[in-house]
């Protein structure tokens, strides 16, 4: 019933960016997989999105191989050879056939099957697979070169309002609480989108993890998550996490645990790092880092919404967009040479929250919730301003504003702009 309703809520969104993703990749000789955090749509994507845009062009339908393997009819095709022997049975000519596979982590052996797969000169293969058993590492290792990822995030704020029955105000004071899964945006009282965030959380995501990983010291691992919940936006590393532990939880937990839980975490999609990044020196720095949330809705619900703190929720809300935008995303650090009182020169890091690399594009980006005074102006400028070259600078408030440029060529523009305007960077 879950996928279903998903599916009618999604037909009215277009997610064209990851569309052209997959129709850029067509016989490439690659295994196409779809990767994402759960509930993200990538089913929708696959089977419904790129199956019709096949079929508009002109490709026959007896020349797409689709089987759902999480369905309980199909549970014969979980055998590795008689999906093989299922799939050469079907392709009878020596035109192009498409390979489409749903939950492929159901298939015993999937790693030899697809790679079989790959033998057969006529065929193009995609997949889907849960992060239960299937991550973006698996990707790489288990295909040897021959697997191409593409990730799907949940819904941004701009495909959240496609079907949002609101102005972008409200669309945005719900957005920052529940996030962007897209059955979310079917549900329309907020006990609704409570339970179902706590408990898709608690039984899914987290399960994943305990089942894939084989964790014993379940507790351990739930802490960690609510000490990174509660400190996204902040700088931190294992060892301030251990101290934290000790002296707020009051339990004693090995470094090692914590790298190790959050390396699954990351696996798992449901957080992700940025590191910092000398920007004069032209060197990471290493630890301490950030960690943000794939999804702000699943984020809050981890806390019992308790925490719904904008300036940390909105700075997590830009890193996704531009992670979505394909965009590699650090902290950026800018030393400062200035004078002590006591007359010495002493060198002071300043930090600009984002760092945005794309190819030959770059910009830095600070967020900000709001302005309204000229030292909270400096405060937010100063670190830009030091930056020596001439890539764009960008600070992006929540106040509605219009895209301004200051005398240090500095851009200040609204958050909504920002998520909702095409080429935003660019204004």
């Amino acid at each position: 019933m879950t996928k279903i309703i998903s599916e009618v809520n999604l037909a009215n969104i277009a997610r064209d960016k990851y569309l052209r993703d997959l129709i850029n990749r067509m016989n490439n000789g690659m295994i196409k997989v779809v990767t994402g955090v759960r509930r993200s749509g990538k089913s929708y994507l696959l089977f419904k999105l790129f199956y019709e845009y096949l079929l508009s062009q002109g490709v026959l339908e007896s020349h797409i191989i689709k089987i759902e393997l999480d369905q309980r009819k199909n549970r014969i095709y979980r055998d590795p050879d008689v999906i093989l022997d299922y799939i050469e049975t079907l392709i009878e000519d020596d035109k192009q056939y498409y390979i489409l596979l749903d939950e492929v982590q159901m298939l015993n052996d999937f790693e030899e099957v697809l790679n079989s797969l790959l033998h057969i000169s006529n065929v193009d293969i995609y997949v889907t697979g849960s992060n239960s058993k299937f991550l973006s590492k698996d990707v790489i290792t288990e295909f040897r070169g021959r697997g191409d990822e593409i990730h799907v995030f949940p819904l941004t704020f701009k495909e959240f309002m496609q079907v949002y029955d609101g102005d972008m105000y409200r669309g945005f004071a719900d957005y920052i609480v529940y996030g962007g899964l897209p059955l979310i945006s079917t549900m329309k009282t907020e006990t609704q989108k409570v339970n179902y965030l706590t408990n898709l959380f608690n039984e899914t995501y987290l399960k994943d993890i305990i089942e894939r990983n084989h964790i014993e010291k379940t507790q351990e691992l739930e802490n960690l998550i609510n000490v990174l919940a509660s400190a996204i936006g902040s700088l931190t590393n294992p060892p301030k996490i251990q101290a934290t532990f000790k002296s707020s939880i009051g339990l004693a937990i090995s470094i090692n645990t914590i790298r190790q839980y959050i390396e699954y975490l990351e696996d798992a999609f449901i957080i992700s790092k940025a590191q910092r990044y000398n920007v004069k020196g032209r060197k990471y720095i290493g630890t301490p880092l950030k960690y943000y949330f794939e999804d702000i809705g699943l984020r809050n619900a981890r806390l019992g919404f308790r925490q719904v703190e904008e300036t940390h929720l909105m700075e997590n809300i830009i890193y996704n967009e531009l992670r979505y935008r394909g965009y590699s995303v650090d902290v950026g650090v800018v030393e400062k040479r200035e004078m002590s009182e006591n007359g010495k020169q002493i060198r002071k890091a300043l930090e600009i929250d984002f760092v945005a690399n794309l190819g030959s594009q770059r910009y830095y980006i600070q967020s900000a919730l709001s302005m309204p005074t000229p030292e909270k102006q400096i405060q937010k400028k100063t670190s830009l301003i030091n930056v020596a070259d001439s890539f764009k600078k960008i600070i992006i408030v929540k106040d509605i504003v219009n895209v301004k440029r200051d005398e240090n060529g500095i851009v200040t523009m609204s958050i909504y702009d920002f998520l909702l305007k095409e080429n935003s960077l660019d204004l």
